[in-house]
């Protein structure tokens, strides 16, 4: 069976990360998405480093399942076919500064004129209005701006740190993929499309409130300053490697003081509750710190998960991709990909029982499927090579 987006079109206008992970998600699920890049060297990340056979791990790692078109949008015969590649298309995105797509031709009400339908997306930094609608952006500055930085940094008056992997690109790729869909599904509802105007600051923000925001959340009562419960990571060191053990409720607390041999713990008057465990959390923390180093590290994930103790052990990239669990699963995949040989990726994340999504192939050279794609557009070889000399 097709994946559950089969026979949807996606013209795909986005480059770097948070626009073409998020069309990858939905050409992993079945649609077709169909890459537009301007000649001059397409998309950005096509010359990042770490490459093979002139593939980037960070362009394949982000375009797979999808049909790459090039075309110099700066010409009006380009622009036409733009147009009429729109006109077959149920969604099209782009992340532009706002206002670019409009100085372009390519604004909503120009696209409305040959798909009446569309599903019209666009992805900005800050978003389309306020002082910073204009500025360019990049995630650290969303990481800043957003709380992010601060949050990771533990606490209003430490230094804020940056989360080192680009989460602001990555959440408003997962969250432009989700609302695309919805988009989807009210169109076949409504037969109206629609526009979904989602921003990098957006995304973070909305993804903190659920967890970190707390001190914000009562209006009349915020906390002048977000406090650190501790600097101290929830990651121990043991006689050898590194775990993670993590426990919440009274029937955790009491499962890690016998997994430890501890059981005066259960008496300490610091720990009779939940709430003093966290005034005390320090202490907790350092105390557990002190009896895992004194074993290694199997052995203590062993007890502890006899013991009914949540706890993992921390993996390096290559250890987490031979990780029983992980394979397991099945989570991370290889293919072969036609020009940059065998790949390593993980799969899709979402598992359907009645259509799953699939890696069909792999990322797309640049421009390889111009001609096949204006040919289904119904240009001549004449019409097609007028427009590559263009």
């Amino acid at each position: 069976m097709p994946g559950p987006l089969h026979g949807y079109r996606i013209v795909d206008l986005t480059s770097m990360i948070s626009g073409p992970l998020a069309t990858m998600i939905l050409a992993d699920q079945g649609a077709d998405v169909i890459k537009v890049e301007n000649p001059d060297g397409g998309d950005h990340t096509r010359a990042s480093n770490n490459r093979r056979a002139g593939f980037s791990a960070s362009f394949v790692n982000n375009n797979r399942n999808k049909r790459s078109v090039v075309l110099d949008l700066k010409q009006d015969a380009a622009r036409e076919a733009l147009l009429r590649l729109v006109a077959t298309a149920d969604v099209f995105i782009q992340n532009f500064r706002p206002g670019v797509a409009e100085r372009m031709g390519l604004g909503e009400d120009a696209l409305r004129t040959v798909k009446p339908d569309i599903v019209y997306v666009s992805i900005s930094g800050f978003g389309e209005n306020g002082p910073f609608a204009g500025k360019p952006v990049y995630d650290p500055l969303v990481q800043a701006m957003s709380g992010l930085a601060t949050i990771q940094g533990g606490s209003d008056a430490e230094r804020p740190r940056l989360v080192r992997t680009i989460i602001p690109d990555k959440m408003t790729a997962i969250t432009a993929s989700q609302a695309i869909t919805a988009a989807l599904l009210a169109r076949e509802r409504t037969g109206h499309g629609q526009h979904v105007r989602l921003s990098m600051l957006e995304a973070v923000v909305a993804f903190l409130w659920a967890s970190d925001m707390g001190s914000q959340t009562f209006v009349g009562n915020e906390f002048p300053q977000q406090e650190a419960a501790s600097f101290i990571d929830l990651i121990y060191a043991t006689a050898t490697d590194h775990i993670s053990v993590a426990v919440q409720t009274n029937k955790e607390w009491t499962a890690l003081t016998r997994a430890l041999e501890t059981p005066e713990w259960l008496e300490d008057p610091r720990f009779l509750t939940p709430a003093l465990r966290q005034a005390h959390i320090n202490d907790r923390l350092n105390m557990t710190q002190d009896v895992l180093m004194t074993r290694p590290a199997a052995e203590w994930l062993a007890r502890l998960t006899e013991a009914g103790v949540p706890c993992a052990p921390v993996l390096t990239r290559s250890a987490m991709i031979e990780d029983p669990q992980v394979r397991a699963m099945g989570i991370v995949v290889e293919t072969e990909h036609e020009t940059a040989g065998l790949l390593r990726q993980s799969r899709s994340a979402a598992r359907f029982s009645e259509t799953p999504a699939e890696i069909r192939f792999g990322a797309p050279g640049l421009g390889v499927h111009t001609e096949e794609i204006l040919s289904e557009l119904g240009y001549s070889s004449a019409d097609i090579a007028t427009i590559k000399a263009a």
